[in-house]
């Protein structure tokens, strides 16, 4: 379990999260969506440690406050996608991926390093590029590069504790096959009912699709959460987005049209 407790944060007077309470689950494709400004990348970074908890909020990575967690620690269970994927330097797709080991090894990577980075390929389709230069590649195949990168990470069960992957609008750079491709990965990685995983998404259509849990934020606040069919509402949507959605089901499936 990840929670988040009572988060609020602000930047020169603005406020960008106010009281933001929501608890992320293992084994459950947690999504976190809203519109623009709405708080979605300032409530990841809170989450990653990369912005901090102020007041009386916590962030619990089980029953662990993140403020006792060293940078060490906390990078050897949870690895997180941001937006950014641009590289500076002409590394190989394989040199890429250990990047994500950096946290298991000093000095030479093992054995157990070079194992979890080529399954972490084969697992996103981008082995056999593992020798090209990482700046060749299209923004696809940089993206996909990357999910290997933060999956090698916490590629091996974590005795005793969970696994976090957090992924701040994974799917910016991929066309509509490669979308669907990768949430379906995302899912058949939560067999693993040690692993939380928790996205940032745009499209609703998608929520719908695979979300087991739906935080949706509204001008730094918990507008509703819970399954998607509690929170893609019309009214919930109308709300948030200023769009009245037509909202329909088949075969068990949702949909929204606009």
């Amino acid at each position: 379990m990840l929670s988040a407790k009572n988060i609020t944060y602000s930047v020169a007077g603005k406020i960008l999260l106010q009281d933001v309470s929501v608890d992320f689950e293992p084994g459950k494709f947690n999504l976190i969506i809203g519109p623009n400004g709405a708080g979605k990348s300032t409530l990841v970074k809170v989450l990653c440690k990369q912005l901090p908890v102020s007041g009386n909020g916590g962030v619990y990575y089980g029953e662990k406050n993140i403020n006792s967690m060293s940078i060490g620690e906390l990078a050897r269970v949870r690895s997180v996608l941001s937006q950014n994927i641009e590289l500076a330097f002409p590394l190989t797709v394989t040199e890429v991926v250990m990047m994500g080991r950096y946290p298991h090894f000093t000095g030479k990577p093992t054995q157990k390093d070079s194992v979890a980075c080529e399954e972490a390929m084969r697992f996103f389709d981008v082995y056999t590029l593992s020798e090209r230069n990482y700046m060749t590649l299209s923004g696809g195949e940089k993206q996909r590069v990357h999910f290997a990168r933060v999956l090698s990470q916490i590629w091996f069960p974590v005795p005793d504790a969970f696994r976090y992957l957090i992924l701040d609008e994974p799917l910016t750079f991929l066309d509509v096959y490669y979308q669907f491709d990768f949430m379906h990965k995302v899912t058949a990685l939560l067999k693993n009912k040690d692993m939380v995983v928790i996205g940032v998404v745009h499209d609703l259509n998608l929520a719908a699709r695979f979300a087991d849990k739906v935080a949706l934020l509204h001008r730094g606040k918990v507008m509703a959460v819970g399954d998607k069919h509690s929170v893609l509402t019309k009214e919930n949507i109308m709300a948030a987005y200023h769009l009245e959605p037509v909202i329909h089901y088949k075969n068990e499936e949702m949909y929204l049209f606009f």
